[in-house]
């Protein structure tokens, strides 16, 4: 596992006691020089999310990784459940979308 990925992990492990998470890094999907940790999703069961609205779960991982969104994690995937909704939904898919490239070196090509 990447730095980024293991400081990613440590911090929503401790912030929000994850039943169940799953952390990817998805760079290689992307227009970024290999090896690069700027692409992650992350699929987190926590009972922190009780009560939550899906964009207040997002906007609690997100302020929990701000430091990283501040030097370099350029996108984040997120799906946040609760262990009920997990229950219901773990056969369920979790697919970030396509690249659909936008880097300024794919705006000088054309």
């Amino acid at each position: 596992m990447s730095t980024r990925a293991l400081r990613i992990r440590d911090i929503l492990q401790g912030a929000l006691s994850p039943v169940h998470m799953e952390l990817e890094n998805e760079s290689f999907k992307h227009a970024v020089p290999p090896g690069s940790e700027s692409h992650f999703k992350v699929l987190i069961v926590s009972d922190k999310f009780t009560g939550l609205s899906r964009l207040d779960r997002q906007r609690l991982v997100n302020e929990l990784l701000q430091a990283e969104l501040k030097t370099g994690l350029h996108a984040l995937a997120q799906k946040t459940l609760t262990p009920q909704e997990w229950e219901a939904q773990k056969s369920l898919s979790f697919e970030s979308p396509d690249c659909l490239g936008g880097s300024d070196h794919d705006k000088r090509k054309g």
